[in-house]
């Protein structure tokens, strides 16, 4: 790479919060606070034992409104994002879904609130909280493999829950070359660079492929009935959910509940890039929730995806350009993001769909999920639904095999007049 190209894509990782190896992960996450906060530390530690033990509640109901003032950095804000989140979680769902707490003390809504407005993230626990941020290396010496990561805070659920956590974050440290190629693209096209195109494409391409195949260890580390009945209603909002319907109220942020979404492979920023790089257009109800997740990203990794966005067409590009390798680079793309949603959407069968079955024929747990959430994503879109739209979506734009006999003969004067943002 040239050395001005490498000084644009450090630029770029600066502006948009990116890690050259890790992609979106937030790097060496902090796992302690200032003393001052050392209650919310602790709630969080134990959260596993405190919910099974029903204590949960009684502690946080005397837990004193702590300032998040003295919190003076990024990394110390994510950590606070993650503890409140995690508690606030646990809080609701103590008893399981049939009495989730309608309310939220002053203790937990009123920091997370204002810590939450200085991150430009919602106060509830996040993709980027629980995934992008909840890890650690066993021996600080080692890579980062399943073996030697742990979470910094979980829920019930043992293994099931490290697994599913640590394997997702695996998938989105296999999307960090991508999102390399992504920005390569997008700086290609702009000196109209074919080759540099074609080479960010396949970089996409691996990437891809690469995140589906570590997507596979989520069968080695998790388990279907544990996940399902156990740990999911932890990750479940308060925004189209049949178990508080109404939202949640946060006691001296608002007089009225609030609707948040709970985490969900939605807010994932890197599946979004890769959707607007390849101009990848979710319509109706699927494209409106997909937006909305946006909200729930990290500011700096939203603006990345809306750059892409805005920029001139990478498929009408490829479209006016008579080049079978192009053509060939950008479809390899596209199929591997289709292969990647197939695959998840045969997982969610796997792990949703399947047990919730079961939960239902059998009746269900007192604390698990059971039927409320069995069609219903953490995020609150309709599960099989809107995985099968967005996966049918990814699959439009593929070019055919013979593109350039129907092409449009202004089709390259438009893009050669197209204004880059």
């Amino acid at each position: 790479m040239e050395p001005n190209s490498r000084e644009t894509l450090q630029a770029d990782f600066d502006t948009f919060d990116i890690s050259e190896e890790l992609g979106f992960l937030l790097e060496e996450p902090l796992s302690n606070l200032p003393d001052y906060y050392r209650v919310w530390m602790d709630l969080a530690n134990n959260l596993t034992h405190l919910i099974e033990s029903c204590k949960l509640r009684d502690l946080v109901h005397k837990m004193p409104v702590l300032s998040p003032h003295l919190l003076s950095n990024h990394r110390e804000l994510r950590l606070a994002h993650l503890a409140l989140g995690f508690i606030s979680m646990g809080y609701v769902w103590q008893e399981g879904q049939h009495a989730p707490a309608q309310i939220l003390p002053k203790s937990l809504a009123w920091p997370y609130w204002l810590v939450s407005r200085r991150l430009g993230l919602p106060p509830i626990l996040t993709y980027a909280d629980s995934v992008l941020a909840n890890w650690k290396l066993k021996d600080p010496t080692g890579d980062m493999e399943i073996e030697n990561m742990d979470l910094i805070f979980s829920f019930p659920g043992g293994e099931s829950c490290r697994g599913f956590f640590i394997v997702s974050l695996l998938v989105e440290m296999a999307a960090s070359s991508g999102i390399t190629g992504a920005l390569e693209v997008m700086r290609a096209m702009k000196i109209l660079d074919l080759i540099g195109i074609q080479k960010g494409l396949a970089k996409v391409t691996q990437s891809l492929k690469k995140m589906k195949e570590t997507f596979k260890l989520m069968h080695n580390h998790v388990d279907p009935t544990a996940f399902h009945g156990t740990l999911r209603i932890f990750v479940s909002g308060w925004r189209d959910n049949p178990m508080l319907p109404r939202g949640l109220l946060y006691e001296g942020v608002s007089n009225e509940p609030i609707l948040l979404s709970g985490g969900s492979a939605a807010q994932s920023s890197a599946i979004q890039c890769f959707d607007a790089l390849l101009c990848i257009q979710h319509e109706d109800e699927t494209g409106a929730f997909l937006t909305r997740m946006r909200d729930y990203m990290p500011p700096a990794h939203r603006q990345l995806i809306e750059t892409l966005s805005v920029c001139p067409s990478l498929r009408d590009f490829i479209l006016s350009q008579a080049s079978s390798d192009l053509c060939q680079a950008y479809n390899s793309c596209v199929s591997a993001l289709v292969d990647l949603r197939n695959y998840h959407l045969n997982t969610v069968t796997k792990y949703v769909i399947v047990p919730g079955n079961q939960a239902r024929a059998m009746g269900c747990p007192l604390r698990g999920v059971g039927t409320a959430l069995n069609k219903t994503g953490t995020g609150g879109s309709s599960i099989m639904v809107f995985l099968k739209s967005v996966r049918n979506t990814t699959q439009k734009p593929l070019i055919l095999e013979k593109p350039f006999a129907s092409r449009e003969p202004e089709a390259v004067h438009v893009i050669q007049n197209q204004k880059w943002q």
